[in-house]
């Protein structure tokens, strides 16, 4: 039995009942991952249902930081957007991982830190180094290979960094990250510093070894860490159906006695809420939790991913409950920001990321003194 701080939601808890209408209109489909236009149909009534409980968590939370969670997903967004733009006119080299269509789990989690907790996460990094503080600027020259990267050029798409904003990484070696951030967890309590860490990994990254061993320690230690699945459902083109014996990722944490929870992560307000959870548990307590938030990529892999393993339905039925657009109508019903409220938000970020690609294009390249600077063997 695990020990958590608060009940935790199974997945059938989550979607609010919704699953058993969707047993009696499609189980096949359900099954075996495909999408027929039941799903689809389904999809809107889990946005209906998700809708409802997302209101609620709204009218508890300041207008402002609403306003500004709203913002960083849309920015987010049109950021990866432009990304995928420029990636094809070769202005961005090496490999590209993109973002689109898991913006609320990056604002929900990292906007619920305290400026010095810490954040280290895989290689699809761009939304949330900029979420924990890290200039689009910064980001965007970082992609190009520029001097005016957050690391000088020498990282790139898959490397975001920046001590000063308490964001490590932007790691290339799946499940890598997974023992580092343990590590930051267990130097934060030797410390006495009273951080917290986030730590973020796919769903793949729970069949390696250190994923597993990592947990167990934190455990054992009462490390102050938060362990943040991101299941988006494929490891690279890899379904993770074909690739899992067991499916809910939050419950093997119960191996470890250690405290977890399924979070639908198309519904910022729900993820904040657990983060938020995990967060009061590590600093009172000590106790690290696993978190499994489901969301869904609209994008491949990476850009030379086609993603010719998903149907275009499949695309389709996580269309229909698009964080963004989930976030946007329940803060329109629930009369916390108007329609010109959303033009000015969707202009503020679209000007941003103009100026983030002006000073990219401008930026020079790194001159040969700084080839090995920071290089540490």
């Amino acid at each position: 039995m695990a020990r958590s701080g608060t009940s935790r939601r199974t997945e059938a808890e989550v979607r609010n009942g919704s699953a058993g209408n969707a047993k009696k209109k499609s189980p096949k489909a359900r099954e075996n991952g495909s999408a027929d236009l039941s799903e689809v149909e389904l999809a809107k009534a889990e946005f209906q249902e998700r809708r409802n409980s997302q209101i609620e968590a709204i009218k508890k939370t300041d207008k402002k930081l609403l306003r500004e969670m709203l913002y960083q997903m849309v920015l987010g967004r049109r950021f990866e957007e432009k990304c995928a733009e420029v990636y094809r006119m070769g202005k961005i080299g090496g490999f590209c991982h993109l973002y689109i269509g898991q913006e609320a789990i990056a604002v929900g989690s990292i906007m619920a830190l305290e400026p010095d907790d810490m954040v280290i996460t895989s290689y699809r990094d761009h939304v949330q180094a900029m979420v924990k503080g890290i200039s689009p600027e910064a980001v965007m020259a970082e992609l190009y290979g520029k001097i005016g990267g957050c690391v000088k050029g020498k990282g790139g798409s898959m490397h975001m960094f920046s001590a000063e904003h308490q964001f490590y990484g932007g790691h290339g070696i799946v499940g890598g990250q997974i023992g580092v951030g343990t590590g930051m967890a267990y130097a934060a309590k030797y410390k006495g510093s009273g951080q917290v860490t986030l730590c973020f990994f796919g769903e793949a990254a729970v069949n390696q070894g250190i994923f597993h061993e990592s947990l167990n320690m934190a455990q054992l230690w009462k490390l102050p860490i938060i362990y943040i699945c991101e299941n988006n459902k494929y490891g690279m083109g890899t379904s993770q159906q074909r690739a899992m014996s067991t499916r809910n990722i939050a419950k093997k944490a119960e191996s470890y006695e250690m405290a977890n929870e399924f979070v639908d992560g198309m519904d910022v307000m729900a993820v904040r809420d657990a983060v938020q959870r995990a967060i009061e548990r590590a600093r009172k307590d000590g106790e690290p939790t696993l978190l499994e938030i489901r969301a869904y990529r609209y994008m491949g892999h990476s850009m030379s991913d086609p993603g010719n393993y998903r149907t275009r339905e499949e695309i389709a039925k996580y269309q229909e409950r698009d964080p963004i657009v989930l976030f946007k109508t329940s803060l329109k019903e629930a009369k916390v920001l108007t329609d010109k409220d959303f033009e000015k938000i969707e202009a503020e970020a679209a000007e941003v990321v103009e100026n983030a690609l002006k000073f990219a294009d401008e930026s020079p390249l790194p001159d040969e003194s700084e080839l090995l600077t920071d290089v540490f063997a």
